[in-house]
Protein backbone atom coordinates (compact mmCIF):
# COMPACT_ATOMS: atom_id res chain seq x y z
CA UNK A 1 0.00 0.00 0.00
CA UNK A 2 2.96 2.38 -0.98
CA UNK A 3 0.04 4.92 -1.25
CA UNK A 4 -2.36 4.67 1.50
CA UNK A 5 -4.48 7.31 3.04
CA UNK A 6 -2.98 9.79 -0.09
CA UNK A 7 -5.01 11.54 -2.63
CA UNK A 8 -4.52 11.87 -6.01
CA UNK A 9 -6.19 13.49 -8.98
CA UNK A 10 -5.77 12.35 -13.31
CA UNK A 11 -7.04 14.40 -15.49
CA UNK A 12 -7.74 12.21 -18.96
CA UNK A 13 -8.59 9.62 -16.70
CA UNK A 14 -11.43 8.18 -18.96
CA UNK A 15 -8.28 7.08 -21.67
CA UNK A 16 -6.11 4.00 -21.26
CA UNK A 17 -2.84 5.37 -19.72
CA UNK A 18 -5.03 7.48 -16.79
CA UNK A 19 -6.91 5.12 -16.20
CA UNK A 20 -4.14 2.61 -15.66
CA UNK A 21 -2.57 5.16 -13.16
CA UNK A 22 -5.75 5.32 -11.59
CA UNK A 23 -6.27 2.14 -11.14
CA UNK A 24 -2.79 1.56 -9.68
CA UNK A 25 -2.91 4.00 -7.56
CA UNK A 26 -5.93 3.35 -5.99
CA UNK A 27 -5.10 -0.35 -5.73
CA UNK A 28 -1.97 0.91 -4.14
CA UNK A 29 -4.38 2.89 -1.02
CA UNK A 30 -5.05 5.91 -2.89
CA UNK A 31 -8.36 8.01 -3.02
CA UNK A 32 -8.05 9.17 -6.68
CA UNK A 33 -9.97 11.93 -8.24
CA UNK A 34 -10.97 10.69 -11.98
CA UNK A 35 -10.75 14.03 -14.00
CA UNK A 36 -12.30 13.83 -17.87
CA UNK A 37 -14.16 15.02 -20.41
CA UNK A 38 -16.77 11.92 -20.88
CA UNK A 39 -18.89 10.95 -17.52
CA UNK A 40 -19.22 7.21 -19.08
CA UNK A 41 -15.25 6.15 -19.59
CA UNK A 42 -14.82 8.23 -16.43
CA UNK A 43 -17.59 6.04 -14.27
CA UNK A 44 -16.60 2.97 -16.17
CA UNK A 45 -13.08 3.05 -14.44
CA UNK A 46 -14.62 4.25 -11.13
CA UNK A 47 -16.59 1.38 -11.26
CA UNK A 48 -14.09 -1.11 -11.73
CA UNK A 49 -11.60 0.41 -9.04
CA UNK A 50 -14.64 0.46 -6.49
CA UNK A 51 -15.08 -3.39 -7.22
CA UNK A 52 -11.82 -4.27 -7.02
CA UNK A 53 -11.99 -2.20 -3.07
CA UNK A 54 -10.43 1.02 -4.20
CA UNK A 55 -11.83 3.96 -4.02
CA UNK A 56 -12.29 6.90 -6.76
CA UNK A 57 -14.79 9.41 -7.67
CA UNK A 58 -15.66 10.96 -11.06
CA UNK A 59 -16.10 14.67 -12.35
CA UNK A 60 -16.22 15.86 -15.99
CA UNK A 61 -13.87 18.76 -16.38
CA UNK A 62 -12.24 20.15 -19.04
CA UNK A 63 -8.57 20.70 -18.05
CA UNK A 64 -8.62 24.07 -20.76
CA UNK A 65 -11.22 25.49 -18.02
CA UNK A 66 -8.67 26.98 -15.23
CA UNK A 67 -11.49 28.01 -13.11
CA UNK A 68 -13.45 24.51 -13.66
CA UNK A 69 -10.16 22.89 -12.47
CA UNK A 70 -9.75 25.72 -9.65
CA UNK A 71 -13.04 24.18 -8.45
CA UNK A 72 -12.14 20.99 -8.50
CA UNK A 73 -9.40 20.77 -6.67
CA UNK A 74 -10.48 23.45 -3.98
CA UNK A 75 -13.23 21.21 -3.49
CA UNK A 76 -11.50 17.88 -3.15
CA UNK A 77 -9.13 19.78 -0.98
CA UNK A 78 -12.12 20.53 1.67
CA UNK A 79 -13.33 17.37 1.56
CA UNK A 80 -10.56 15.12 2.08
CA UNK A 81 -7.93 17.59 3.74
CA UNK A 82 -4.96 17.23 0.73
CA UNK A 83 -3.58 16.69 -2.18
CA UNK A 84 -0.49 14.27 -3.32
CA UNK A 85 -0.23 13.82 -6.38
CA UNK A 86 -1.40 15.44 -9.69
CA UNK A 87 -1.75 13.76 -12.91
CA UNK A 88 -2.20 15.24 -16.39
CA UNK A 89 -2.29 12.84 -19.03
CA UNK A 90 -5.22 14.31 -21.28
CA UNK A 91 -5.18 13.95 -25.30
CA UNK A 92 -3.49 16.90 -27.34
CA UNK A 93 -5.91 16.15 -30.63
CA UNK A 94 -2.71 16.29 -32.53
CA UNK A 95 -2.45 15.97 -36.29
CA UNK A 96 0.23 13.77 -37.34
CA UNK A 97 1.76 14.99 -41.08
CA UNK A 98 5.01 16.19 -42.41
CA UNK A 99 5.16 19.46 -42.05
CA UNK A 100 4.96 20.70 -45.26
CA UNK A 101 1.72 19.90 -45.58
CA UNK A 102 -0.11 20.43 -41.89
CA UNK A 103 -1.41 23.87 -41.36
CA UNK A 104 -0.68 26.23 -38.87
CA UNK A 105 -3.81 25.71 -36.77
CA UNK A 106 -2.98 21.87 -36.93
CA UNK A 107 0.46 22.34 -35.57
CA UNK A 108 -0.45 24.36 -33.30
CA UNK A 109 -3.61 22.32 -31.45
CA UNK A 110 -1.06 20.25 -29.69
CA UNK A 111 1.51 22.40 -28.48
CA UNK A 112 -1.51 25.14 -27.10
CA UNK A 113 -3.71 22.31 -25.35
CA UNK A 114 -0.15 21.18 -23.80
CA UNK A 115 0.90 24.20 -22.55
CA UNK A 116 -2.82 25.51 -21.44
CA UNK A 117 -3.64 22.21 -19.43
CA UNK A 118 -0.03 21.20 -17.55
CA UNK A 119 -0.11 25.27 -16.89
CA UNK A 120 -3.48 25.52 -15.22
CA UNK A 121 -3.03 21.84 -13.69
CA UNK A 122 0.49 22.19 -12.12
CA UNK A 123 -0.23 25.71 -11.02
CA UNK A 124 -3.63 24.72 -9.00
CA UNK A 125 -2.24 21.73 -7.50
CA UNK A 126 0.99 23.44 -6.35
CA UNK A 127 -1.10 26.29 -4.75
CA UNK A 128 -2.51 23.60 -2.52
CA UNK A 129 0.73 21.67 -1.85
CA UNK A 130 3.03 24.55 -1.31
CA UNK A 131 0.60 24.92 2.18
CA UNK A 132 1.28 21.61 3.14
CA UNK A 133 5.21 21.35 2.21
CA UNK A 134 4.80 18.37 -0.31
CA UNK A 135 3.40 16.83 -3.69
CA UNK A 136 4.27 15.40 -6.71
CA UNK A 137 3.22 16.49 -10.31
CA UNK A 138 3.09 13.77 -12.94
CA UNK A 139 3.76 14.24 -16.20
CA UNK A 140 3.76 11.77 -19.15
CA UNK A 141 5.49 12.03 -22.98
CA UNK A 142 9.10 13.35 -22.90
CA UNK A 143 11.82 14.71 -25.33
CA UNK A 144 15.11 14.15 -26.37
CA UNK A 145 16.97 14.34 -29.95
CA UNK A 146 15.18 11.26 -31.97
CA UNK A 147 11.96 12.14 -33.72
CA UNK A 148 10.33 10.54 -37.17
CA UNK A 149 8.93 12.21 -39.78
CA UNK A 150 5.10 12.99 -40.00
CA UNK A 151 4.80 13.93 -36.61
CA UNK A 152 3.84 17.39 -37.14
CA UNK A 153 3.83 19.61 -34.10
CA UNK A 154 3.52 16.43 -31.47
CA UNK A 155 7.26 16.26 -31.05
CA UNK A 156 7.78 19.47 -30.31
CA UNK A 157 4.82 19.59 -28.72
CA UNK A 158 6.72 17.14 -25.53
CA UNK A 159 9.63 18.93 -26.48
CA UNK A 160 7.63 22.11 -24.92
CA UNK A 161 6.58 20.10 -22.29
CA UNK A 162 9.93 19.09 -20.77
CA UNK A 163 10.64 22.73 -20.73
CA UNK A 164 7.47 23.54 -18.65
CA UNK A 165 8.41 20.64 -16.40
CA UNK A 166 12.00 21.90 -16.14
CA UNK A 167 11.03 24.98 -15.05
CA UNK A 168 8.49 24.01 -12.61
CA UNK A 169 10.67 21.65 -11.14
CA UNK A 170 12.78 24.63 -10.25
CA UNK A 171 10.73 26.71 -8.96
CA UNK A 172 8.59 24.10 -7.18
CA UNK A 173 11.20 22.20 -5.54
CA UNK A 174 11.64 24.31 -2.28
CA UNK A 175 8.24 23.80 -1.66
CA UNK A 176 8.72 20.14 -1.07
CA UNK A 177 7.33 19.67 -4.72
CA UNK A 178 8.53 16.77 -6.73
CA UNK A 179 8.16 17.34 -10.96
CA UNK A 180 8.95 14.24 -13.12
CA UNK A 181 7.99 12.89 -16.48
CA UNK A 182 7.64 9.41 -17.76
CA UNK A 183 8.36 8.38 -20.97
CA UNK A 184 7.60 5.32 -23.17
CA UNK A 185 8.43 5.77 -26.72
CA UNK A 186 4.75 4.23 -27.17
CA UNK A 187 2.26 1.58 -26.15
CA UNK A 188 0.81 -1.12 -27.91
CA UNK A 189 -1.87 -1.58 -25.83
CA UNK A 190 -3.30 2.13 -26.56
CA UNK A 191 -3.71 1.40 -30.53
CA UNK A 192 -7.26 0.41 -31.16
CA UNK A 193 -7.67 -3.22 -32.79
CA UNK A 194 -9.15 -2.06 -35.68
CA UNK A 195 -6.64 0.40 -35.64
CA UNK A 196 -4.82 0.54 -39.71
CA UNK A 197 -1.45 -0.96 -39.83
CA UNK A 198 -1.92 -1.97 -35.68
CA UNK A 199 0.50 -5.20 -36.20
CA UNK A 200 2.71 -3.40 -38.50
CA UNK A 201 3.01 0.05 -35.67
CA UNK A 202 3.35 -2.75 -33.10
CA UNK A 203 6.03 -4.06 -34.96
CA UNK A 204 7.96 -0.79 -34.79
CA UNK A 205 7.51 0.06 -31.21
CA UNK A 206 8.89 -3.52 -29.96
CA UNK A 207 11.64 -3.66 -32.74
CA UNK A 208 13.63 -0.64 -31.53
CA UNK A 209 13.76 -1.94 -27.97
CA UNK A 210 16.85 -3.05 -26.29
CA UNK A 211 14.64 -5.84 -23.97
CA UNK A 212 12.41 -7.09 -27.20
CA UNK A 213 9.42 -5.69 -25.49
CA UNK A 214 7.47 -2.35 -25.28
CA UNK A 215 6.22 -0.94 -22.08
CA UNK A 216 2.62 -2.01 -21.23
CA UNK A 217 -0.35 -0.12 -19.51
CA UNK A 218 0.35 -2.06 -16.33
CA UNK A 219 4.46 -0.60 -16.62
CA UNK A 220 2.68 3.08 -16.65
CA UNK A 221 1.03 2.06 -13.43
CA UNK A 222 3.64 0.42 -11.40
CA UNK A 223 6.08 3.19 -12.08
CA UNK A 224 3.48 5.81 -11.33
CA UNK A 225 3.02 4.55 -8.38
CA UNK A 226 6.67 4.48 -7.37
CA UNK A 227 7.20 8.10 -8.30
CA UNK A 228 4.14 9.30 -6.48
CA UNK A 229 5.48 7.01 -3.80
CA UNK A 230 7.60 8.88 -0.87
CA UNK A 231 10.09 5.72 -2.06
CA UNK A 232 10.67 7.87 -4.71
CA UNK A 233 10.88 11.00 -2.60
CA UNK A 234 14.79 12.07 -3.68
CA UNK A 235 13.57 11.76 -7.36
CA UNK A 236 12.70 15.22 -9.36
CA UNK A 237 13.14 17.15 -12.49
CA UNK A 238 14.13 14.36 -14.70
CA UNK A 239 12.45 12.14 -17.13
CA UNK A 240 11.86 8.53 -16.28
CA UNK A 241 12.84 6.21 -19.32
CA UNK A 242 10.19 3.00 -19.13
CA UNK A 243 10.56 2.63 -23.33
CA UNK A 244 12.89 -0.48 -22.73
CA UNK A 245 15.85 1.08 -24.44
CA UNK A 246 14.25 2.02 -27.47
CA UNK A 247 14.86 6.14 -26.25
CA UNK A 248 18.42 6.14 -25.18
CA UNK A 249 19.19 8.60 -22.51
Amino acid sequence: MLLKDKVAVVYGAGGPIGGAIARHFAAAGALVQLAGRTEAKLRAVAEEIGASGGRARTAVVDALDERAVQNLVDRLVTETGRLDTSVNVIGLGDVQKPLREITLAEFLQPITTAMQTQFITTSVAARHMSARGSGVILCFGGDGPQTLPGLGGFKVTLDAMEGLRRQWACELGEHGIRVLTMRTGGIPETLPQDFPGRDELIAGLVEPTLLRRAATLSDVGNVATFLASDLAASITSTEINISGGAIPD
